[in-house]
């Protein structure tokens, strides 16, 4: 049990900006297991997030009460992923080759790409959240960004790690095995019993495509996947279940 709160921590501490407690061990061999908790730390930043929303909803108004969910969010993970979607974007926007591609994405400089990526991404984010009811918008957090997280974690199984330096997200992106992926994907899926109705299982369709055709797009010009394509298909992922979830509500139930 001991071990595997240190683990937790381990992975805790990296996908988020909450510190490694004092009286936990770290160890460098955790790393490559604490990937199964992406979706559980994804339930705890979509709780936070709905809190923050929740609580900010009662005194301002519906939209500003998502900007400053939103931009928790940004602050509690420390725009980890953000920062992935912005790299993958300019990689994949200004490279020709897998060698420049992956050049580009470890430039810590920002491009055009990244830039125009980023604002339709929050734009994407902050109207698909203020047409969600405010009654249902916070479990809709928990359940988007744990179920999101559990695909964008999947890439470590289904694909190769496109570096072959010793970057620090390759620490994290070692293939998980086969109890501890049941157990990322228990956790990732279990949010959606939040949502009340069976028929909202329906999301998990149309992110597992995205999260294919992702990881295809990814094989075809690096050869698999790096830590910043884990955080691009996160945010992808999540915004594919907020469409999902609409059009589900609009044409299912």
């Amino acid at each position: 049990m001991k071990r595997e709160i240190d683990i937790f921590f381990t992975g805790l501490s990296f996908f988020t900006r909450v510190p490694f407690p004092k009286w936990a061990q770290f160890k460098k061999e955790y790393q490559h297991e604490a990937i199964k908790y992406f979706p559980i730390s994804g339930a705890i930043i979509g709780g936070l997030a709905g809190l923050t929303f929740y609580l900010a909803n009662l005194v301002f108004p519906f939209n500003l009460s998502i900007m400053l969910s939103m931009g928790f969010t940004v602050f509690f993970t420390g725009a980890l992923h953000e920062d992935g979607f912005m790299d993958v974007c300019d990689g994949f926007g200004g490279g020709w080759n897998r060698e420049r591609i992956l050049e580009i994405m470890k430039d810590s400089l920002i491009g055009a790409f990244g830039v125009t990526g980023i604002v339709f991404l929050v734009l994407t984010k902050f109207f698909c959240q203020y047409s969600i009811a405010a009654t249902q918008l916070p479990l809709i957090l928990i359940a988007a960004h744990s179920v999101s997280r559990m695909f964008a974690a999947s890439l470590v199984n289904s694909h190769q790690y496109a570096r072959t330096d010793n970057s620090k997200a390759k620490d994290y992106s070692q293939k998980l095995s086969a109890k501890n992926l049941i157990f990322t994907i228990v956790t990732g899926i279990l949010p959606l019993t939040l949502l009340g109705n069976l028929k909202f299982f329906l999301i998990l369709i149309p992110v597992f495509l995205c999260k294919i055709l992702l990881g295809r797009y990814y094989k075809k010009w690096i050869g698999g996947f790096t830590g910043d394509c884990i955080g691009a298909t996160q945010q992808v992922c999540e915004i594919v279940f907020y469409l999902s979830y609409m059009i589900i509500i609009n044409q299912v139930l």
